[in-house]
């Protein structure tokens, strides 16, 4: 999973510039701040305006007559929370697309202008360009579509585009209808929703797909997603999406951008501080104004008065919409953010010699296997092996659809001969043999069969970790292992008798194998400081005997 930018990111790169000015020229609301007004130039705010030049963030290589390969990101996902100001931005942005100097026309030298007149825009504008600056041109027949589950799910973005176009100077080239838009050298802005298909095997040069957090394969919308993809892919265009954070449950199309490993994707999403609590009304206001800073148009108390009223039924819809985080629903085991707070950023990992203990599950071609460590003073890693130092994590989908048992089989011993390990709690199903080899080469006594499917065992060794990363007071934490954390969100509570519980997937697709070898690390952990194995070696003294004389 490649990271978002959460706003920090430098803009220190070429990008079309030109973009954001063009936009405030042209377009226009009369809607400031929820107060209807004369018309007013569309001025992004600094978190649209980041977003704005990312997306347009030129290669310092790319040459005249390349579209969309002479951008850095293919496609961007933007995760922002209720009301803070997405859907008139990418009605801005929809514009541009449409008529604006939106592809890559050259490098400046000096003395360089983008003049309004000369694409049929009689509102004498003009752009100097800086030297070395890139160069914005339109495209000769662009080709658009907004897409959304639902015509008022579309509103978002075709209703303030339609505004713009009727108070500005867009409307002398762009004509407005109720289902499309209609552009020069006839090219046209249309809409598309789950009920309104028929338009996807259509050629198109840029896609907004909003509101990607509902959009799953119940729905068939994203098959839409790929489907538009690859029409862009055809014409070298390019697609943006834009959405509240998701419930990870659901395996959304947003969720698979956001934790897609393609380093071609701009990922915009502003988390709030970890370990804040959004129960709590004092870190719950703290939230709020992280996540909506710079959206000056949002009033903190009215956000707060719908997020109470949501929270008394809907606690983790509230949270996902206005806390803009990423919230399972009813069941998840650990919410993420309480997980990754407990993040330590060591320089290196723990030395060779250093005294450890080991988590390991295994699988053989759907789930993961992984291997966790954790010191016996409560730091827990993912511990890496071999020449190219690969991290203890195998999926299958990258070893031709079976786990290399080989490569798991040289990480242990590896293991065993880096550290001083001593216990490893191992999940046996499908690696009884392996499991019974590592024994027999370093010792029944440190490798241990520790069966995952005893409920009693399970739910303690459970409820063992889950206290120790939510209590305040805990010396636990961990290495922000991205898998890990990721599979940390997908494990939920399976109900057993007596009051307890095991884990299990929220999906079949959802993978939880990091959280198994995280819980088998900690419970060795444990057990092994109650055994007294914490405990420094004594160090052995040769006593020299003499003759008395």
């Amino acid at each position: 999973m490649v990271a978002a930018d959460d706003g920090t990111w430098p803009l220190d790169f070429p990008t079309l510039y030109v973009v954001p000015d063009w936009i405030a020229q042209h377009c226009r609301l009369q809607s400031v701040g929820g107060l209807v007004t004369e018309p007013q130039p569309f001025e992004m705010y600094d978190w649209q305006l980041r977003a704005t030049a990312n997306f347009y963030r030129v290669r310092p290589t790319a040459t005249v007559g390349k579209l969309s390969t002479a951008f850095h990101y293919r496609r961007a996902q933007v995760v922002a929370p209720q009301k803070s100001g997405k859907g008139p931005w990418t009605a801005g942005i929809v514009a541009a697309e449409a008529v604006g100097p939106v592809l890559f026309g050259g490098w400046a030298e000096g003395g360089e202008r983008y003049e309004c007149h000369r694409h049929g825009c009689s509102c004498g504008w003009a752009y100097e360009y800086e030297p070395g600056e890139p160069i914005g041109r339109p495209w000769t027949t662009p080709l658009l579509q907004i897409t959304a589950t639902s015509e008022d799910q579309t509103d978002n973005v075709y209703r303030p585009l339609q505004a713009m176009i009727r108070n500005g100077p867009l409307k002398e080239l762009m004509k407005v209808g109720e289902q499309f838009i209609r552009l020069p050298n006839d090219g046209r802005i249309d809409v598309v929703t789950s009920s309104a298909q028929s338009r996807l095997g259509n050629p198109v040069t840029f896609v907004v797909q909003d509101e990607t957090g509902i959009w799953t394969d119940g729905n068939k919308m994203t098959k839409v997603a790929t489907t538009q993809r690859r029409g862009l892919a055809g014409m070298q265009g390019r697609s943006m999406e834009t959405t509240n954070s998701w419930d990870p449950s659901e395996n959304s199309q947003a969720q698979k951008t956001a934790e897609s490993n393609q380093e071609d994707i701009y990922r915009f999403h502003r988390l709030p501080p970890k370990g804040l609590s959004y129960t709590n009304k004092a870190e719950r206001r703290r939230i709020h104004a992280h996540v909506y800073d710079g959206s000056a148009h949002i009033d903190l108390d009215a956000i707060e008065g719908e997020a109470a009223e949501l929270l008394e039924k809907e606690p983790a819809e509230a949270e996902r919409f206005y806390g803009n985080r990423i919230v399972a629903g009813m069941g998840a085991w650990v919410q993420q953010d309480r997980w990754d707070a407990r993040k330590d950023d060591p320089l290196e990992l723990p030395p060779d010699g250093t005294r450890i203990v080991l988590g390991f599950d295994g699988s053989d071609v759907d789930d993961w296997t992984g291997l966790r460590a954790e010191t016996l003073d409560g730091f827990q890693f993912t511990p890496v092996y071999g020449p190219d130092r690969r991290p203890t994590v195998w999926d299958p989908a990258e070893w031709e659809g079976q786990v290399p048992r080989l490569e798991v089989d040289a990480a242990v011993d590896e293991m065993f001969d880096r550290y001083d390990v001593i216990r490893m709690y191992a999940d046996p199903p499908y690696w009884t043999s392996e499991v019974a080899a590592w024994q027999a080469r370093h010792g029944e006594k440190r490798v241990t069969e520790w069966h995952t499917t005893r409920p009693v065992q399970m739910h303690a060794a459970c409820e063992q970790l889950l206290t120790d990363v939510l209590k305040a007071d805990s010396t636990f934490r961990h290495d922000g292992c991205q898998t890990t954390s990721l599979h940390m969100r997908n494990a939920r509570k399976a109900a057993r008798p007596a009051n307890r519980y095991v884990l299990r997937k929220a999906s079949v697709h959802q993978k939880i194998d990091l959280v198994v070898c995280s819980v088998l690390a900690h419970e060795a952990a444990v057990d092994a400081i109650a055994a007294g194995q914490a405990k420094p070696k004594k160090s052995s003294r040769m006593i020299v005997m003499g003759r008395r004389r």
